[in-house]
């Protein structure tokens, strides 16, 4: 019966996040379509994709400063929220910003005496600011067909590069290897 739980609370874990952030994004597109005095289907996934443009352009040239200060400065009272703002903008850095988290691919040998290799990213080579021996790096690994994966302390004797592009890779790592990788 208790893994009967688990299994549920897993499932909830897993569709919680993406129910909401789908009602989110259709409410937000019906209240949108709702505001304009007629009808036009899409208009309101034009107008979200324009909004959030502009405000990118107006907060990397206009407000970045005042507002970021008064904005770390409210972090700085509320730890918790600080760990999850810094959280989701340290990831969404990796994939859109300047900082390219998953740029290195490489293979992962599990076991010592194991022919079993994983497929993962090289997140950080400097750990020793973490109080972890030289020679080790930490490798992200990603699930397939899931937007999770966990984050390793390796021995880079043990990793070993992948010459493709980390986007390849990562697409074949979340389509659980089906998807083909161009030579």
């Amino acid at each position: 019966m208790k893994k009967i739980i688990n299994y549920f609370l897993q499932g909830l874990l897993y569709i919680v996040p993406i129910t909401v952030t789908l009602y989110v994004v259709v409410w937000t597109f019906q209240k949108i379509d709702g505001i304009l005095p007629f009808q036009f289907p899409g208009l309101g996934l034009i107008i979200i994709i324009s909004l959030i443009t502009i405000i990118g352009f107006l907060g990397s040239a206009v407000i970045t400063s005042p507002i970021n200060a008064f904005f770390q400065n409210l972090l700085k009272r509320a730890p918790l929220l600080k760990t999850i703002y810094s959280s989701v903008k340290d990831l969404m850095n990796t994939f859109v910003g300047n900082k390219k988290g998953f740029s290195e691919p490489v293979l992962v040998k599990i076991y010592e005496n194991s022919t079993i290799e994983r497929i993962g990213f090289i997140t950080n080579e400097d750990v020793e600011t973490l109080n972890i021996a030289k020679g080790k790096v930490l490798v992200y690994m990603p699930h397939s067909y899931a937007i999770s994966g966990q984050l390793f302390v390796v021995e880079k004797k043990n990793v070993s590069p992948i010459d493709k592009s980390s986007a390849e890779i990562m697409k074949l790592i979340v389509s659980g290897g089906v998807t083909e990788i161009d030579n």
